[in-house]
């Protein structure tokens, strides 16, 4: 039996890839955070499936925890490390810099040299971000276009990303980089604008919401099923040769387009809802970002298989029963309407 050890388990990313690493058979060990409340929500159903199996663990530790994070891998010995965990959200980087680079800079070191230190031929798989390439020109971009990270995350996701490739070719390790472009799901962080846009339609259509307030609605972005992208990931760790890919749609939509989309699916005009701000747009911001899957189609023989208009469904769907849930609720007292209904 494959074990594999997951940063960011309780992530989007996270669930997903533990789903499907467990439905092939592998034993499946996951970090999370102490913290004053439960933050397993995502991977609650993973949990209560896998308990009785002894099959999904769970370990209090942190990226910052070199000695944590050593101790457990020296214990669990891998066969595949994959390292999703990050402050993934680009403008609270901006806010809290110090954080957001420390976790993708220190704690990519302390898993490579972990595994460098493990003797066993454990593979690693970094998780990479197009926002590396910080959205210069509309170029559709793959694993040669130049980097020009344009935020604190994006600078320490290109330090993991070259300390990978470091550790590969210096060490002889099997490490990936996967260049993923934005990938998206119902179980999408809602202060991400793809979720902050399905969670609205759910509200204002359910009447719990009147408007919805946006930053730029003319960034364009490539955006896939996250549930299609960590198929990806674990491919490249079963690849003959360790490399980096990108891994994309090949097509790009602006906000603009996934709102009209999103209020498209419910039956309504979304100038009706949509108001906009600057002081929602980033410091420096990433106008355009296309990949080009070439690679990873041929080498992998990966594609995605979620359009983008099946994608704005499924999180439009799943955000109105949840805001039907919370109309009840409300509507019995029960709860009061505490969000912020921009």
């Amino acid at each position: 039996m494959k074990k594999a050890f997951i940063t960011g388990v309780t992530g989007q990313d996270g669930y997903y890839l533990s789903k499907l690493l467990l439905d092939k058979g592998y034993e499946v060990h996951g970090t999370i955070r102490r913290s004053s409340s439960f933050n397993t929500q995502r991977i609650d159903s993973l949990i209560s499936e896998h308990k009785s199996s002894g099959k999904f663990k769970l370990y209090y530790s942190d990226l910052l925890d070199s000695s944590s994070i050593n101790s457990l891998i020296q214990k669990i010995v891998p066969d595949e490390v994959y390292n999703l965990a990050a402050q993934s959200h680009v403008a609270v980087s901006f806010k809290n810099p110090h954080f957001s680079t420390s976790t993708s800079t220190s704690g990519s070191v302390t898993l490579l040299d972990a595994i460098k230190n493990l003797d066993a031929n454990t593979k690693y798989y970094q998780a990479s971000s197009s926002e590396m390439f910080g959205g210069v020109g509309e170029n559709s971009l793959n694993e040669n276009s130049l980097f020009i990270p344009k935020s604190p995350y994006a600078v320490g996701k290109l330090f993991a990303h070259n300390m990978t490739k470091v550790y590969r070719e210096s060490y002889d390790i099997f490490c990936v980089n996967g260049i993923l472009f934005n990938h998206e799901s119902p179980l999408r962080g809602e202060t991400f604008v793809t979720r902050k846009i399905s969670r609205a339609v759910g509200r204002i259509y359910h009447d719990i919401q009147k408007k919805l307030t946006l930053g730029n609605m003319n960034a364009v972005r490539d955006w896939g099923f996250a549930g299609d992208y960590v198929e990806a990931m674990w491919m490249m760790l079963q690849h003959d040769t360790p490399d980096d890919w990108v891994v994309a749609t090949g097509k790009a939509y602006t906000v603009k387009d996934f709102a009209m989309e999103a209020f498209n699916v419910v039956g309504l005009n979304w100038e009706d809802y949509i108001q906009t701000d600057s002081k929602y747009e980033r410091p420096n911001e990433v106008h355009h970002l296309l990949g080009d899957p070439a690679k990873a189609n041929k080498e992998l023989g990966w594609q995605a298989k979620t359009s983008f208009e099946e994608l704005v469904k499924m999180m439009v769907d799943s955000d109105l029963k949840l805001a039907e849930k919370e109309k009840v609720l409300i509507d019995n007292k029960l709860i009061k309407p505490t969000w912020d209904h921009s």
